[in-house]
């Protein structure tokens, strides 16, 4: 069995699939993808990057000079989109299980509210 994706390389990936990017693209874009949850500095998106090439998961694409600063695009490979199809699958069959049982769920001592909805509204901890 393999190990589940880490979020930021997700979310990188899952960026990418829209189509080739920048860096501060790709940041913005992971940014807005988790809702402001993720946030990536530039040395951890590099460095990312310079991973997920080496794993052929991603490829430079193009360089283009914007504001005499050079920009380099990145796009999805083939092997990177089918290891976010099989990470999107895996993460759906572990919803789907979690929905099953959430739907099953009968609190101890006979409440009518699971016992973790106190935390997800905001009540005490």
């Amino acid at each position: 069995m393999s190990r589940a994706m880490q979020e930021p390389t997700f979310l990188i990936l899952t960026a990418l699939a829209d189509g080739p990017q920048h860096g501060y693209g790709i940041i913005s874009d992971v940014e807005r993808i988790s809702a402001g949850r993720t946030r990536l500095r530039a040395g951890t998106l590099y460095a990312a990057l310079d991973r997920l090439q080496a794993e052929r998961l991603i490829a430079p694409d193009r360089e283009e000079v914007v504001d005499g600063r050079l920009r380099r695009y990145y796009r999805l490979t083939e092997d990177g989109a089918a290891a976010l199809a099989a990470e999107v699958d895996a993460l759906r069959r572990r919803t789907e299980v979690a929905a099953r049982r959430l739907a099953a769920f009968r609190p101890v001592g006979g409440g009518s509210a699971p016992a973790f909805a106190a935390h997800s509204a905001g009540g005490p901890r």
